[in-house]
C-alpha cells in the first residue's frame, strides 16, 4: 500500500519545482500520495476519485473511515460538480472567501462514483490561495487532502516536518518553505501559540451554515457575508410560539336552540 521510494523537492527552485510537479502528477495518477504546501498547513493528498489513493492516504494518518479527508479543487466553477443543493449563503462565502482558508460541507452529486469514506452524501471542499497547490491542482485534478501528520500529532508547516511522520507512505513531498506565510491571512497561531491554524469548516447542509470546526478565518468575517451562520456549538434561538386567539365558548343545544 505503501510507497517504496520517496524524493523530496525544493519548489522555490524553478527547475525542481517543475521536476517536482511533473512527479507528482505522476504519483497522483499512479493512487499514490503526496506532501503539497497550502495557504493554512502542509497537506497529504491523493486522486479524490481513486478509493485506493484514499485509503492510502487515511493508513498514512493512522485515520479510519470516520473521517473522510476534505477535498480541494482548483477553481469556483468545480464546486457545481462535485456538490448538489448549494446553499446562496454557501455560495457567497465561496466567492468571497475563495481562494482562502474556508472548507464548506455540502450534499455530494450523488451520480459522482469515488469513496471518500463515511461522508453521508456530503463532500468538504475548499480552493486553496497557495500558487504551488494551485498549480498542482491545475494538473491534477481534484485531491483529497489532509493535514499531513499522523493523527494526534501536530500538522506539519513544512515538507520536511511531514516528512518527519509520513516518511515513506508518501512517495512525493514538495517542498517550499513554512506554511502559512508569516504575515498572511491565512495564518495565526492556536490555543498553544503554535502557528499553523487549518482552515475554518463551515456545515452548509442544514436548515443554517454552521462552523463545526473555527479555523483561521473568523466568525466574524463570515458573518459578514452570511449573518445567519451559527458559530461553534452555538444553537439557534427557538422561534417564540405566536398567542393562540381565544374562542368563544361553543353554544351548549338549549341556546343554540334559542
Amino acid at each position: 500500500m505503501f510507497a517504496v521510494t520517496t524524493t523530496s523537492y525544493n519548489c522555490t527552485d524553478p527547475e525542481q519545482r517543475a521536476e517536482g510537479l511533473a512527479h507528482a502528477q505522476r504519483a497522483i495518477a499512479a493512487k499514490q500520495c503526496v506532501v503539497m504546501p497550502t495557504d493554512t498547513v502542509y497537506g497529504i493528498a491523493a486522486d479524490a476519485f481513486s478509493a485506493q489513493a484514499v485509503a492510502t492516504l487515511l493508513a498514512a494518518k493512522g485515520r479510519g473511515r470516520s473521517m473522510p479527508p476534505p477535498v480541494l479543487i482548483p477553481r469556483l466553477q468545480t464546486m457545481d460538480g462535485l456538490a448538489t443543493e448549494v446553499p446562496a449563503p454557501a455560495r457567497a462565502l465561496a466567492e468571497k472567501f475563495w481562494p482562502g482558508p474556508l472548507t464548506l460541507i455540502l450534499h455530494a452529486q450523488p451520480s459522482l462514483t469515488w469513496d471518500l469514506g463515511e461522508t453521508k452524501g456530503t463532500v468538504a471542499l475548499r480552493i486553496p490561495d497557495d500558487e504551488l497547490a494551485q498549480a498542482l491542482l491545475t494538473i491534477t485534478g481534484p485531491l483529497a487532502v489532509s493535514s499531513a501528520n499522523r493523527t494526534g500529532h501536530a500538522a506539519a508547516q513544512t515538507a520536511a516536518e511531514a516528512r518527519e511522520q509520513l516518511a515513506e507512505s508518501v512517495e512525493v513531498y514538495l517542498e517550499d518553505g513554512s506554511r502559512p506565510v508569516v504575515g498572511s491571512d491565512a495564518g495565526g497561531t492556536d490555543a498553544a501559540g503554535q502557528g499553523g491554524v487549518p482552515s475554518t469548516i463551515v456545515d452548509c447542509t442544514g436548515e443554517r451554515l454552521r462552523v463545526v470546526r473555527q479555523g483561521a478565518l473568523p466568525l466574524a468575517a463570515l458573518r459578514e457575508v452570511a449573518p445567519d451562520v451559527l458559530g461553534l456549538g452555538e444553537e439557534p434561538e427557538p422561534v417564540a410560539e405566536e398567542p393562540r386567539e381565544r374562542q368563544a365558548p361553543t353554544a351548549g343545544p338549549a341556546e343554540a336552540a334559542g
